[in-house]
């Protein structure tokens, strides 16, 4: 059996109607990203790609097989208000399903890690949010160092209309004059 080998490069506003094709069917699972399919518009994925390539970091990875389809992609960016500037915010990781479990998401993940603590000092710290019910990507997120900072009750409705927690997540660098202490 051939290894299928994943590689990452920085996304750009041409990569637009591969990344909404994406948000489109993870947004169509149950348990994915916080929107519904409909909700993944162009104005929306133009948004977070701008913002991302002005004040932050956008990654993704092309199918080994067909370069015209992106199966994974990440970004994060800082706020764009001063006392905000050392933080990466609005963290959103996507990995097309049929891509999961296969060592893409932890190589996208690992990339933009990476990223964060070679090219942008000025980043302390970074944040996300995971809602309580994704196990799987809390334990995923805490092994990059990330720590549960507490609990947003009742903050997210499910397509069965059960209401559950967000539970935020903060990764702070450590360093001299940087992170707790």
């Amino acid at each position: 059996m051939m290894e299928t080998r994943y590689s990452v490069r920085k996304a750009n506003l041409s990569d637009l109607h591969k990344i909404k094709a994406l948000y489109r069917t993870v947004a169509a699972l149950s348990g994915g990203i916080a929107r519904e399919a409909d909700e993944v518009t162009w104005d929306y994925v133009r948004n977070f790609i701008e913002k991302s390539l002005g004040a932050g970091v956008i990654l993704a990875v092309e199918n080994p097989l067909d370069p015209e389809e992106i199966i994974a992609e990440v970004h994060t960016y800082t706020p764009g208000i001063k006392v905000f500037a050392h933080v990466f915010g609005d963290l959103t990781i996507v990995v097309h399903p049929d891509h999961q479990e296969k060592g893409v998401g932890k190589l996208l993940f690992a990339t933009l890690m990476e990223e964060i603590e070679s090219r942008h000092p000025e980043i302390v710290r970074v944040e996300l949010i995971a809602r309580e019910s994704n196990e799987k990507a809390i334990r995923f997120y805490k092994k990059f160092g990330f720590k549960a900072e507490g609990r947003l009750e009742n903050r997210i409705c499910g397509k069965t209309g059960k209401l559950e927690a967000d539970i935020p997540m903060g990764w702070v660098r450590q360093g001299p004059g940087q992170g707790p202490g």
